[in-house]
């Protein structure tokens, strides 16, 4: 019974989690009158405080000077932290250019992206589903090249930033909140110093603002922070195949925003992009599933 609960909350943090990631494009849309830049220097510098606070809280505060005295692990997360802040300046960057379809695109990929990064890098051998899986997905990037003219850039960005991310962290032994801890505590000073030369200059919108968007900008810690620790919870509680099937909540929830909630343009050739993207991921979600309960046999 106290299994079933445990589960039970794993899929509730996960909702959460999943849920607050789709809705994204509604937050960083309200601020998208502030320069990319200052809100990526804004999220580093709130997320840090607000990181820091729940680890004192959590009475972690002896693993943060633990982790500051491995120089090799901090080189790693300095190749981590430059590679997520640039996942979250893409991404800011096309909401305020209006493009979340193709922001959700690239978080549809990313699974494909992560499992082929993993044949690449550590030597994982890939199933035929897998393989049709990834070469669906390639066939529908190179459709809107050669047909549209025009290669999903900003997709492939994210889904390769964030598998690349995903990719290295695998590596690191560093939990999750910790780690991004780490990763904004290496990046603050490059964060603070941006905003004092802006402010030197009068253009630090945070001074200038509103006293809602100045709210917006100040909670972008709690926004980039709170979905991370409810995940991290899920996975403490959820098997990788839940926490894998539940990962396509997020993408969901972006796309119908985009179309209904901002009015962007779902033509035929970008939804046959879609289509063949969404067939990929069928196809490659079955095989996993089908994997897992095949394994599950001779243990019966």
């Amino acid at each position: 019974m106290h299994a079933e609960q445990e589960q039970k909350k794993g899929f509730y943090f996960a909702l959460a989690a999943y849920g607050m990631w789709g809705v994204f494009p509604i937050y960083f849309h309200a601020i998208a009158s502030v320069p990319a830049m200052e809100i990526l220097a804004h999220r580093i510098a709130w997320s840090l405080a607000f990181l820091a606070a729940i680890l004192l809280i959590s009475k972690r505060s002896q693993d943060i000077f633990d982790l500051l005295k491995k120089p090799k692990l901090l080189l790693s997360l300095t190749l981590t932290a430059v590679i997520v802040s640039a996942n979250w300046l893409i991404f800011i960057w096309a909401v305020a250019q209006e493009q979340i379809l193709e922001a959700a695109l690239g978080y549809y990929i990313n699974p494909l992206v992560s499992v082929f990064l993993g044949m690449i890098f550590l030597g994982e051998r890939l199933r035929r589903g897998q393989w049709l899986a990834i070469l669906l997905a390639l066939t529908a990037v190179s459709y809107q090249l050669i047909l549209l003219g025009k290669l999903p850039w900003i997709a492939l960005s994210l889904a390769f930033s964030f598998g690349f991310y995903g990719l290295l962290r695998k590596t690191i032994p560093v939990d999750s909140i910790l780690g991004l801890f780490t990763e904004t505590l290496l990046l603050f000073p490059f964060a603070i110093g941006y905003m004092v030369w802006l402010a030197s200059h009068n253009e630090l919108v945070l001074l200038n603002a509103s006293t809602g968007l100045s709210l917006l900008l100040l909670a972008a810690g709690i926004v980039t922070s709170l979905p991370l620790l409810c995940f991290t919870s899920a996975t403490q509680r959820l098997s990788l195949l839940y926490i894998g099937l539940m990962q396509y909540i997020a993408p969901s929830i972006s796309f119908l925003i985009a179309i209904f909630y901002f009015g962007e343009t779902l033509d035929s050739d970008r939804l046959v992009t879609f289509a063949m993207i969404w067939l990929a991921l069928v196809i490659f979600t079955a095989e996993g599933l089908l994997r897992r309960r095949q394994n599950k046999r001779p243990a019966v």
